[in-house]
């Protein structure tokens, strides 16, 4: 009998790795709830706008109903540059995402995964799958500043509206019952996130469309990075290890496609433990493709934003980031 996988926490990938490996008949072990998994996959909140693959990915992959309750965004207003905003039709939902965690879970546990355990739980990993990495040097310095506000009485709760600024973009997502998350992209740390955040929800006209602007405000590193390892075959009695979601990833959140790649990262590195114990192909080849993969599409992600943020930031305070995703793009 094979080793059992061990998933490492509750993220959208691992969770998502470990249904996939469970119906393919594999043993599968998650980490018991508490902190740090499917309660508190994170610091309070994760507020994520999905659309089009992730909606589809997690539809296709958890089935319908796994999105039940969360609040629809039926368009998105966009003004890049110095072109004119523009309006069009997008199906979205607005979740957080550790709650969304916590469904996967709960539906894991449907499917006989008790406290992520099945029989016989004993033994050591053959593969271990997690999100946690050691940070790795980012291609950039930006940050992502976020908080939420409350919005204007008659202010449109079903658009999400993002507009940039000399400084940066910012993004107004609403979350319903009157509040919606701002955030804003910026081109490294920042002093006072609070008062940088006012400033570019006021430039971009986001600022009007809000009771006030946050009072409270996270920055946190958003450049996008591409760990050097993520995929290591067994050797010895040491299992297999899989880097899957931001652990592996990390996309710049202007793409909106963040999810839909941790996902992905699931999808694989669930193929590649499955074909590895069965024998399709040599563990080392298999995570050799793993991470050939991952580097390609970091490459084209990278291509991407050095596309669109070339388009609108043309001052000095954004040359560094510009060269961090030409450099990564020009290295492949």
């Amino acid at each position: 009998m094979s080793r059992p996988v061990e998933i490492g926490g509750a993220g959208l990938a691992e969770l998502t790795c470990a249904r996939l490996l469970a119906g393919r008949g594999h043993r599968v072990r998650l980490p018991p709830p508490g902190p740090g998994t499917a309660g508190a996959a994170a610091t309070g909140a994760r507020p994520l706008l999905l659309a089009g693959p992730a909606l589809e990915l997690l539809d296709s992959l958890w089935g319908p109903g796994l999105l039940d309750r969360t609040w629809e965004v039926a368009h998105r207003q966009v003004r890049w540059g110095d072109g004119p905003p523009t309006r069009f039709a997008q199906a979205s939902r607005v979740v957080d995402g550790a709650e969304v965690a916590v469904r996967m879970r709960e539906r894991l546990a449907e499917h006989g995964m008790d406290e992520g355990r099945t029989d016989p739980p004993e033994g050591p990993p053959g593969w271990v799958v997690t999100a946690r990495a050691v940070p790795e040097r980012a291609a950039g310095r930006r940050r992502l500043l976020a908080g939420t506000a409350p919005l204007r009485p008659g202010a449109d709760e079903r658009t999400a509206v993002l507009g940039t600024a000399e400084a940066g973009w910012a993004q107004l997502t609403p979350l319903g019952r009157g509040a919606a998350l701002v955030q804003a992209m910026v081109p490294g740390p920042a002093g006072d996130p609070i008062a940088l955040l006012a400033r570019l929800a006021a430039e971009t006209g986001l600022g009007a469309l809000l009771r006030h602007p946050p009072r409270s405000a996270a920055a946190v590193p958003a450049a996008p990075l591409l760990h050097p390892a993520p995929a290591t075959a067994p050797a010895g009695d040491a299992p297999g290890r899989l880097l899957v979601g931001a652990g592996a990833i990390r996309y710049d959140p202007l793409s909106g496609t963040g999810t839909a790649q941790a996902l992905r990262t699931g999808i694989l590195a669930a193929a590649v433990i499955d074909a590895a114990v069965r024998g399709t192909a040599a563990p080392r080849a298999l995570c050799a493709h793993y991470a050939a993969r991952l580097r390609a599409a970091y490459v084209e992600h990278q291509r991407s934003c050095a596309r669109l943020y070339g388009s609108a930031f043309a001052g000095p305070a954004w040359s560094d980031e510009l060269d961090g995703a030409r450099n990564a793009v020009a290295v492949g």
